[in-house]
């Protein structure tokens, strides 16, 4: 049951959902974008096309008859590993996030889906394969290559590192866009740590593992009910209880890979406090990962200084008095003193 639209003959792309509208709907919009696209209807149906012709990129729903999208993916990865996935669910459910993830997935587009975005993440995805294709054939040849084409080497690695930030802000952007008072609070909280790490002599590879931590920070959210996150009010203990749950399941989210081992520590501590008195593990002062102290810091201010569903937000003034008011307790003296006297805030 294949309907093609406009040619391309570079990328072709296989579109798979039981819902007829929402597959036409994302075929028109891509093929004027120049992408040749294949519909299906179920993984089966998928499966079929994917054996008989190739494709450059496939967007599946998880939820289908016959074979649902995360059976696919691991179908799909397993026969071509390097076949770039995108999948849709209207239900961002914690334990479907780390299986996709697990198996391969690249995005995650929430329905109903911005067409907008996903004609970015499809341009994102294909740019990285593009870019990885390009690293691989470099590896294969790399010592006869390796005087006239380091350079280029360079660039395409610092190309492939934009790709797969972007990749990652995008996820983050879509957990942010759950709660309409939070949205923009991780790429804030990633900025402010970056500029922290900086003025504390970080290496680049550090800054790029923390810039990755703080963005990823809050990805735990998704797991956590919209009503409690949306509440108007004071939240009472059992609603306290499961805001916190929020860094343990950030750590599963991405434990199910390999490509943040680093970051599982800086998720998991940003909410630990100086004094010892903070979650989830009670750790005290330098005990508290580094990269974690930072992350807290920008955490808060933004936490602070941004309207929230229970309070309106605070001047940039006031909210510095406040974290003052928490440096040695909350927060690490050292770092808080650079925050305040570098102005990270402002920049």
């Amino acid at each position: 049951m294949e309907r093609s639209f406009r040619k391309h003959m570079a990328d072709r792309i296989l579109i798979v959902d039981d819902e007829v509208a929402a597959c036409e709907v994302l075929a028109q919009r891509l093929s004027k974008e120049g992408y040749s696209c294949v519909l299906a209807h179920n993984g089966k149906e998928a499966l079929h096309h994917f054996y008989k012709e190739n494709f450059s990129l496939m967007i599946s729903d998880i939820k289908m008859p016959e074979m649902d999208g995360l059976e696919l993916l691991k179908k799909v990865k397993t026969l071509g590993p390097q076949m770039m996935v995108i999948m849709m669910t209207g239900y961002a459910e914690v334990d479907t996030v780390v299986k996709a993830l697990h198996f391969g997935a690249y995005d995650f587009i929430l329905k109903p889906f911005d067409l907008d975005l996903v004609v970015f993440s499809v341009k994102k995805a294909l740019e990285k394969k593009r870019l990885e294709e390009v690293v691989a054939d470099y590896d294969q040849h790399l010592e006869e290559l390796v005087e006239d084409r380091t350079a280029d080497l360079r660039r395409a690695y610092g190309m492939l590192k934009k790709a797969h930030l972007d990749s990652v802000k995008m996820l983050v952007e879509a957990i942010d866009a759950k709660d309409s008072y939070t949205r923009g609070h991780s790429d804030r909280v990633r900025k402010w740590s970056v500029a922290l790490a900086e003025k504390l002599g970080f290496s680049e590879k550090k800054i790029e593992s923390l810039e990755f931590g703080a963005l990823l920070h809050d990805i735990g959210m998704i797991g956590i009910k919209d009503e409690v996150l949306q509440k108007q009010g004071s939240l009472n203990p059992m609603e306290y209880e499961h805001i916190q749950e929020h860094p343990l399941i950030g750590v599963k989210i991405v434990e199910g890979g390999s490509s943040f081992k680093d970051e599982i520590p800086m998720i998991r501590h940003h909410h630990e406090r100086f004094d010892g008195s903070g979650y989830p593990d009670g750790l005290v002062g330098e005990n508290i990962p580094l990269e974690a102290r930072i992350i807290s810091i920008a955490d808060a201010f933004d936490a602070m200084s941004s309207l929230r569903p229970y309070r309106r937000e605070m001047s940039q003034e006031d909210a510095l008095v406040e974290m003052e008011k928490g440096k040695g307790k909350q927060f690490d003296p050292k770092i808080l003193e650079i925050f305040i006297k570098e102005k990270i805030y402002g920049s």
